[in-house]
């Protein structure tokens, strides 16, 4: 997971914001991602379960762009 992250994700979010910031939002991401993963998937949670892809998208989407650029 960590070269995944370091070869995948950190490259991109670095070329999407301020590099100072780059390390902190990459974090950000990943822990979203992984914490929506999680919860949808591996715990199963009623209420995430049924979340529609356009639903995630909307609200889960929205969180992950404001942390891979920083604005």
């Amino acid at each position: 997971m960590q070269h995944l992250f370091a070869a995948q994700v950190f490259p991109v979010i670095l070329s999407l914001g301020p590099p100072e910031t780059a390390s902190k939002r990459a974090g950000l991401v990943a822990s979203q991602i992984l914490g929506l993963a999680l919860t949808r998937y591996v715990l199963a949670l009623p209420p995430v379960v049924a979340l529609d892809r356009d639903t995630i998208l909307a609200e889960v989407g929205a969180t992950v762009q404001r942390y891979a650029t920083g604005a």
